[in-house]
C-alpha cells in the first residue's frame, strides 16, 4: 500500500490506465467540478474537496467521508472540468479501494443484496408489475427477476461468491440479507 495517490494511479489503472487517473495530479481547485455538481446541491458533496484530501493521502478521512458516495456519478463534473481531470471515473476508483478496506455505505452496501436476491439493483414491485401490465407489457420484463430465468440468477450469484463480492457487502445467504439486518432491511 503506498499513498492515496499512488493507489489510485495502480488500482484505477488496471481499468482506466494509468495516465487516466494520474490526471488527478491536475486538480487545480477552482471548483468547476463542485459549483455544477447536481448532488452537491442537495447533499454535502464537494468533489474539489475529496480530491484534495486524495491529494493530501488523507485516507481514513475520505473513506469515512459519508459524501464520497454522494455522487450519482452523472458526469457533469467529468465534462466541465478545464484541466480534463477524470473525476467521476477517480471517485468510482476511491469508492472501490474504500469498499475493499470494509468502507461502504450502507445503501451502496443494499444494492448488492438486492443484485442478489434479484439480479437487479433496483428491482420491480407491484407498482411497477401494474404498470407494465396496463401498458401491455408482461408483469416483469425478461431478466433474472423473471421467474422462468433463475439459471441466469444463479449465475449473477456465482460472480459474487467467486469475486468475494458478497463478504465484501457483509452478506448473510441464509437471511438474504445484510449481516445483522432483518428481512425488511431494518437493524
Amino acid at each position: 500500500m503506498g499513498t492515496l495517490y499512488e493507489d489510485i494511479v495502480a488500482y484505477g489503472g488496471e481499468v482506466f490506465g494509468e495516465e487516466h487517473m494520474e490526471t488527478l495530479r491536475e486538480c487545480v481547485q477552482c471548483g468547476k467540478c463542485t459549483g455544477g455538481c447536481p448532488s452537491g446541491r442537495n447533499t454535502a458533496l464537494r468533489t474539489r474537496k475529496l480530491f484534495q484530501m486524495a491529494l493530501l493521502d488523507l485516507r481514513e478521512e475520505i473513506f469515512n467521508a459519508p459524501e464520497l458516495w454522494f455522487c450519482s456519478t452523472c458526469f457533469t463534473c467529468y465534462e466541465r472540468c478545464p484541466k480534463g481531470v477524470k473525476t467521476t471515473d477517480i471517485i468510482r476508483i476511491i469508492r472501490n479501494l474504500a469498499a475493499k478496506e470494509g468502507h461502504m455505505s450502507v445503501p451502496h452496501r443494499m444494492i448488492g443484496v438486492y443484485v442478489l436476491k434479484t439480479g437487479h439493483a433496483v428491482p420491480i414491485g407491484p407498482d411497477q408489475m401494474k404498470l407494465r401490465e396496463a401498458v401491455g407489457l408482461e408483469s416483469q420484463p425478461p431478466t433474472t427477476q423473471h421467474p422462468k430465468n433463475k439459471e441466469q440468477l444463479e449465475q449473477v450469484r456465482t460472480i459474487f461468491r467467486t469475486t468475494n463480492y458478497d463478504a465484501m457487502i457483509d452478506f448473510d445467504w441464509e437471511t438474504m440479507n445484510l449481516r445483522g439486518m432483518k428481512k425488511g432491511g431494518k437493524k
